[in-house]
């Protein structure tokens, strides 16, 4: 019967862990820097609402586009909990959305033509290990 109270409050941080494929760990610490909030039973445990696996979903996400937890803070009230694709809805941040898409557009053409010399180096380095 407690297994069957439990699962109707919430999930545990391991079960999160799992189901949003994480760490403990890393769920302790976007709670330390306020981007999640669970709740806590008397006896200490933390508890996640159903929305805590999108919501940490948004988080990874952000976080591997270079967004710090600070700017995280700030975008995750603007993006609908309904929706798996990213729709910030507070227009006061679109600003500084551009700013940080541009910082990620930069990034990436610079990992490109990091790339590309790369390829060329295998290639040349390939064309010379063919010759006798």
């Amino acid at each position: 019967m407690k297994v069957k109270r439990w699962s109707a409050l919430g999930v545990r941080i391991s079960e999160l862990a799992r189901q949003a494929g994480t760490t403990p760990r890393a769920l302790r610490y976007y709670e330390e820097q306020g981007l999640l909030r669970p709740a806590r039973l008397a006896s200490g445990y933390r508890y996640y609402e159903p929305q805590a696996v999108g919501t940490v979903r948004h988080i990874q996400l952000l976080l591997s586009a270079g967004l710090n937890t600070t700017a995280i803070a700030e975008i995750l009230p603007c993006i609908p909990d309904d929706v798996t694709v990213l729709a910030p809805t507070c227009p006061e941040l679109l600003d500084a959305l551009a700013v940080e898409r541009n910082r990620i557009t930069t990034s990436i053409d610079r990992l490109a033509a990091a790339r590309a010399v790369l390829d060329r180096l295998i290639q040349a380095g390939s064309g010379a290990r063919d010759q006798p």
